[in-house]
């Protein structure tokens, strides 16, 4: 073996035997770190449940605890390892190294931090029917980086946190109750006073009608072409099956009771004005008559 290459192997023998110590010192603060983590991960998640916090929002909170540890003792073990290196220098190369493993990962960092903040603010929960940016349904999952909303039709809808944190979002549960409307014409013939009062009794005997929280209202609203249009208002609950069988079950009511009332519910008008009187021909009275003579001019002339 040439000296040179003898003496560079040497070399670096010594540096590795050298440097020993403190490489078996870290690997041992690094395997006492994961059983200190590995105790934490047992203990704190049972206190947090304790005090009733939400498990999405635990797992986010042991995450942050298990990264945070496992960045301080990466930093500890290595100026443990490499004396040259101080905190300072290792600091500063976890930021360098932070600040282009951000810009290369922009979208997944933001859905990270929206995750987060979705989490500890809690603007809706699982289980609520939220609307955002024409997704509409049931909220099914919360994670860290995303949302499961699964729609009315049984589609499934994964959508980044960002969109949720950044856009309007309509929580359509956010209260047990929420107001329906729908239109309810009658003839203009009829009393209004007496059809409003019908009606109304017809909505308030609606079991699926939550007339507890505030009464049925009823408003007359337009002169529509063929009718005097009324407005009706109820409370029913939030969730959208709640509305669909209130709307179907008032609507039925609603007919019922005019039905009963002698309140005509009008069908379109359309009302023909002439400048000049139009003659008026019965074309199959004149058809018969031309068939008939017709015929009995066959039979003379056979």
């Amino acid at each position: 073996m040439p000296d040179p290459l003898r003496k560079q192997l040497e070399d670096y023998a010594i540096g590795f035997w050298s440097v020993l110590p403190q490489l078996v010192l870290s690997i041992v603060f690094l395997g006492f770190l994961w059983a200190v983590i590995r105790i934490i991960q047992m203990i704190v998640p049972r206190t947090l449940r304790r005090a009733h916090m939400r498990r999405s929002l635990v797992d986010v909170v042991m995450m942050l605890i298990t990264v945070g540890l496992w960045l301080f003792g990466v930093l500890i073990a290595v100026t443990i390892a490499f004396p040259t290196i101080t905190p300072g220098k290792a600091l500063t190369a976890l930021g360098i190294g932070g600040v282009a493993i951000g810009f290369a990962f922009k979208d997944v960092f933001e859905n990270f931090l929206a995750g987060i903040l979705l989490l500890i603010r809690e603007p809706f929960a699982v289980e609520d029917y939220i609307e955002c940016e024409g997704i509409e349904g049931q909220v099914e999952v919360i994670t860290i980086r995303d949302t499961h909303v699964r729609q009315t039709d049984g589609q499934l809808v994964v959508a980044p946190n960002a969109m949720f944190f950044k856009n309007p979002v309509t929580i359509r549960t956010a209260r047990d109750v929420r107001r329906t409307t729908i239109i309810c014409g009658i003839a203009y013939g009829e009393d209004v006073d007496a059809a409003r009062e019908v009606i109304a009794n017809a909505v308030r005997n609606v079991d699926a009608v939550r007339d507890d929280v505030r009464d049925v209202e009823i408003f007359a609203q337009e002169f529509a072409d063929s009718s005097i249009n009324f407005e009706v208002t109820w409370w029913t609950g939030s969730k959208p099956i709640d509305i669909r069988t209130s709307r179907d079950k008032v609507v039925a009511a609603v007919k019922r009771a005019l039905d009963d009332a002698g309140i005509e519910i009008p069908f379109p008008y359309r009302t023909l004005t002439f400048n000049e009187p139009i003659p008026v021909r019965n074309y199959r009275e004149d058809g018969i008559d031309k068939g008939r003579d017709s015929t009995e001019n066959r039979a003379e002339l056979g």
